[in-house]
């Protein structure tokens, strides 16, 4: 028999076991800004960041802050967020990202964001898919 245990964004099945419930997906936003940079530079660095996690959805972009969001694999919110917190830090370099911080970031599960978008209320659906400013 499964029991149900209540988690923030939803309820996660757990086996009699004490087994960790099966990946679900999140929806990730994560913001991030800082001092200026030059937009093309912002653009390329979020183009490359894309085309290296092609799980990217949607990124929007300023000279001084950005938003990114994509849908992650996790077993829970909190392995979802973890990911989500560690995505900037770890490209910057590699995509050549502006030196900024996570200044946001929303976790959400795949029912409450369908549930949101369904009520008229939530970011509408990311399209189109790709880079483009704000």
């Amino acid at each position: 028999m499964r029991r149900l245990a209540s988690v923030q964004g939803g309820t996660r099945a757990a086996g009699e076991d004490g087994q960790r419930p099966a990946a679900r997906l999140w929806h990730i936003t994560l913001s991030v800004a800082g001092a200026a940079a030059p937009l093309q530079d912002v653009r390329r660095g979020l183009e490359r960041l894309a085309n290296d996690h092609p799980f990217l959805l949607t990124s929007r972009y300023a000279p001084d802050h950005a938003e990114i969001r994509y849908w992650e694999e996790a077993r829970d919110l909190h392995d979802a967020a973890a990911v989500a917190l560690r995505l900037w830090g770890e490209h910057r370099r590699t995509a050549q990202l502006p030196p900024w911080e996570i200044v946001g970031l929303e976790v959400i599960s795949r029912e409450t964001y369908h549930q949101r978008i369904a009520e008229g209320y939530g970011p509408p659906p990311a399209v189109p898919v790709g880079v483009h400013p704000f």
